[in-house]
């Protein structure tokens, strides 16, 4: 699936510890962006929308692998139609003590305890600024910090610092790493939420990013909230806190659980959020996706767009083009004209 360099450099990156090897990758995307590369022609079966937002393709990458976006120009390179950066936060803050990133390579899986480690919305919006974007799409995933006494007041310091730079604005409240965090979820805590960020917006559309560990009551609740408050799309979802059963002798740390074991959850949950919204707002789909028939299951599950990144850890930088010839010969196999209507079929 990956390109041969990508499996000749894995071995160093894996010797190195997770974290490093991550910050390395960033670094060589970045320096990537620079050297000349012919533009893929985009396919018009690929591409989708949410609401007016155009999207030349549904593969974006998710929010947490390039958080203070250093590296957007050099994802785009690679293929993605959407790339998310952040979580960011108003202020800079270092999150949980190291280490804090694990790979379980058994179970082509990643677990992380990062909390929110970032270098502040100044620094990554100036980036997201600076960046050149050609047809692709550029969200801004903004979040609270850790020890912040009004935690609304941060979601909407995101939103409205976030929101004229961004094609999309995602409010992060499923991250298991930032203690309560996961509370903004549900009931009045999420009615405020929404009501403050959507008035901060402007005209930018705005997605809201859940958790896989919700039961039926709660995405019923969130389903409701999100479409009262006009959103324009919700994510499903984060990693996980549960634990299906994994080899890898690290699958004992504390954190959220990514990657290929986290596919099953992920896909019942977004079935669940079909079920619960009936068409009423767009989806996004996380979590396992590592493949084009994966990706194309999301799809046909009613996702328009689906996000990766652990994938990418385990099959390199050649992913992003092989999932997407994988996912157009779905459709023309299927006879979908293009992905919404593989998504609404």
């Amino acid at each position: 699936m990956g390109h041969p360099m990508s499996y000749a450099l894995r071995p160093l990156l894996f010797a190195l510890d997770a974290e490093r090897a991550h910050a390395l990758t960033l670094k060589a995307l970045a320096v990537r962006a620079k050297l000349p590369a012919p533009a893929a022609k985009p396919n018009p079966r690929l591409a989708t929308r949410i609401g007016d937002l155009a999207f030349a393709n549904p593969l974006g990458v998710a929010a947490g692998l390039d958080k203070d976006g250093v590296a957007i120009e050099g994802l785009f390179g690679l293929g993605f139609g959407a790339v998310e950066i952040g979580t960011l936060t108003p202020l800079p803050q270092s999150g949980n003590p190291k280490p804090r990133l694990f790979r379980l390579v058994a179970d082509r899986a990643v677990i992380n305890r990062m909390g929110f480690n970032n270098g502040g919305l100044e620094g990554g919006l100036a980036r997201a600024r600076a960046a050149r974007r050609g047809a692709g799409r550029l969200g801004i995933n903004v979040g609270a910090n850790k020890d912040a006494t009004d935690r609304v007041a941060d979601y909407v310091a995101g939103v409205s610092a976030a929101a004229p730079l961004a094609d999309y604005v995602t409010i992060n409240v499923s991250s298991p790493n930032t203690p309560g965090l996961r509370d903004l979820q549900h009931g009045a805590a999420l009615d405020e939420l929404l009501a403050a960020c959507t008035a901060a917006r402007a005209t930018t559309p705005l997605f809201l990013k859940i958790a896989p560990d919700l039961d039926a009551a709660a995405i019923d609740g969130i389903a409701r909230a999100a479409i009262g408050h006009g959103l324009d799309a919700i994510i499903m979802g984060n990693t996980t806190i549960s634990r299906p059963p994994l080899r890898s002798p690290q699958a004992g740390e504390a954190g959220g659980l990514s990657g290929a074991p986290l596919a099953t959850l992920a896909r019942q949950r977004l079935a669940d959020l079909r079920s619960a919204t009936g068409g009423g707002i767009a989806l996004i789909a996380a979590g396992g996706i590592d493949s084009g028939a994966e990706a194309y299951a999301r799809i046909r599950a009613g996702a328009r767009l689906v996000q990766l990144y652990s994938a990418l850890v385990y099959e390199g930088p050649g992913l992003a083009r092989h999932i997407l010839a994988e996912l157009d010969a779905c459709l023309v196999r299927d006879g979908f004209a293009d992905i919404t209507a593989a998504a609404t079929a």
